[in-house]
């Protein structure tokens, strides 16, 4: 007979708080260095809508020249992800994510010295192409230490750096920009592209004695506290039930390709926000770097809540569907409502840049939920592919949707036209999850 409080198992309740200690313990160690990283690789990535305020007309590139400039780098990514992948699971993330961050940390700064269109475009790509493998690595490499029922909040705290990148990487860029201009003779956004790519360089370096592969191989855990870990990710490979492992059924797999149609709906939102943030806010008539700087960040720290938030509560839930459409749908509604104040400008900006920012939560807050979703039907090299194939071909929407609305720019004189656009398309997002993705699990629970 078990011992019993209240109709409550004793034993259990103290075998789930030892878990929860040791997953605690490995969150601690894992997800605060990740999470460094993420935010270099953003700064490092999305710098350049900052600099865009000054490099334009140093430069005397075009909106367009800038969009896709912004955009190519994604076909950097779309190239060499998958590859990475595969690196990764072979070589292990260790070495993998070094190799990664020291070269786009080297790009980066290399954009200092870029004086022509081609260049531009040539060191954008070579840009993706290096950070190529970042994002979906990480994604994978947390598979291999939580269960899926703690995913979704260890993807959220990660994921939430991207967001913090944005409340450090506005005042940060506004006072680069503002305070080193003219020093050594070069422009601020010059000062940016150097001093935000050599913190990558120097973490590059660091990854490489810090991370630990899998959770058999750390030093840092107890033998028993890796039996707790390992037997979780036993029993929930089993809950999981059978799923693909061979890669090369990916490329004809249905719902590999409707994932890859929500999150590249998903993405075409969040990267206009993320390359058109800076022009939105001066647009609303504030204009020098610092005001923009801080007032970006000011949405982006409430777009960090936001993920945490909504990854930890679709855990408690163990639900994914309403989590990822809920925050979708409320990110396509206020960018649409975003695109109309847009066009009314004797509104009060504050009301523009709060629609702003709710566009921002809402559409980074169905990130982290989102990549519950691969892993319900992908395992073992599947996986490794999967989510970098998912994630390459996705990007391409960072890709177009910048460049697109370059050109929308350029024609109109204003992004409220590509806004209209880019909230449909990610409340299409939104409908895909509610009416397709309940389909695939009724058909695999069959």
């Amino acid at each position: 007979m078990s011992i019993t409080k209240q109709g409550v198992p004793l034993f259990a309740d103290t075998a789930d708080d030892a878990e929860a200690s040791v997953f605690r313990k490995v969150s601690w160690r894992l997800l605060p260095f990740l999470g460094v990283l993420w935010v270099l690789a953003w700064l490092d990535r999305v710098n350049i809508g900052f600099a865009k305020l000054q490099m334009l007309d140093s430069l005397r590139f075009s909106e367009a020249v800038y969009g896709l400039g912004a955009g190519i780098f994604f076909l950097g990514y779309f190239f060499f992800e998958v590859p990475s992948n595969m690196l990764l699971q072979k070589i292990g993330a260790k070495k993998t994510i070094m190799r990664i961050t020291i070269c786009w940390g080297v790009i980066c700064m290399l954009q200092t010295y870029v004086t022509t269109p081609t260049q531009f475009y040539i060191l954008r790509f070579l840009l993706g192409a290096f950070e190529a493998g970042f994002y979906p690595g990480v994604i994978l490499y947390l598979t291999y230490w939580y269960p899926s029922e703690r995913r979704a909040r260890a993807f959220g705290t990660f994921m939430s750096a991207s967001a913090i990148a944005g409340v450090l990487g506005g005042p940060l860029a506004g006072w680069i920009m503002t305070s080193m201009g003219g020093v050594h003779g070069m422009h601020g956004w010059q000062w940016l592209f150097i001093l935000e790519g050599i913190p990558s360089v120097l973490a590059g370096i660091f990854a490489w004695f810090y991370m630990t592969d899998k959770p058999e191989q750390a030093q840092w855990l107890t033998d028993s506290e890796k039996r707790v870990v390992l037997d979780a990710l036993k029993r929930d490979n089993a809950t999981m039930g059978e799923r693909g492992h061979d890669w090369r059924t990916l490329f004809t797999n249905r719902k590999v390709w409707l994932l890859i149609a929500i999150f590249f709906c998903l993405l075409c939102a969040n990267s206009t926000l993320t390359f058109w943030i800076p022009t939105i806010i001066k647009e609303v008539g504030f204009t020098t770097p610092m005001a923009v700087g801080w007032i970006a960040a000011v949405a982006y720290l409430c777009g960090a809540i936001g993920m945490i938030a909504n990854g930890a509560h679709s855990d408690r839930r163990n639900e994914v569907r309403w989590h990822f459409s809920g925050a979708a749908l409320v990110g396509g509604a206020a960018m649409a409502l975003l695109a109309v104040l847009l066009g009314m400008q004797a509104l009060s900006p504050v009301i523009t840049l709060v629609a702003m920012t709710a566009a921002l939560v809402g559409t980074m807050s169905a990130i982290p939920v989102f990549w519950q979703l691969p892993n319900r039907y992908l395992a073992g090299s599947a996986a490794a592919v999967g989510v970098a194939l998912i994630n390459s071909v996705s990007n391409l929407a960072g890709f177009g949707a910048p460049y697109a609305m370059g050109l929308i720019k350029t024609a109109t004189g204003t992004v409220s036209s590509g806004l209209y656009l880019v909230a449909a398309i990610e409340i299409l997002a939104a409908m895909l999850v509610v009416f397709c993705i309940r389909r695939l699990h009724h058909k695999r629970e069959a």
